[in-house]
């Protein structure tokens, strides 16, 4: 797949080289889509994870970060947050986790369509 603001080794697992690999080209037109949209950079801070790196950072065992939907988007400030967070919401992204530091996005069909906070 071809990307024009990210390499899919920013979406490696820390435990397993070339795993951004295992990413779903959707989830990741629609993630290149929102930053085009926002205009700034996304730092992916988490994206593909195998199940024992998803256990050691406290993920939930049917983490949508397991098959390759999900990538969590660092956040320094509030209006960094809004911008990100509004380029999401019109790209069509429509189960969101906001947190202090980050954004989760995913794509996982298999759950309910919702925004959460952690």
């Amino acid at each position: 797949m071809n990307l024009k603001y990210f390499s899919l080794d920013e979406f490696n697992c820390p435990s397993l080289p070339n795993s951004g690999k295992n990413m779903d080209s959707k989830f990741l037109s629609k993630l290149e889509h929102a930053r085009e949209l926002a205009g700034i950079p996304f730092r992916i801070t988490s994206g593909y994870r195998t199940e024992s790196h998803n256990k050691s950072v406290g993920g939930v065992p049917n983490s949508s970060h397991l098959s390759g939907v999900a990538a969590d988007i660092a956040v320094g400030s509030g209006n960094e947050r809004y911008v990100i967070l509004n380029a999401l919401i019109r790209a069509g992204f429509k189960r969101i986790g906001v947190a202090k530091s980050f954004i989760h996005a995913d794509t996982d069909f298999k759950k309910p369509n919702s925004v959460w906070t952690y």
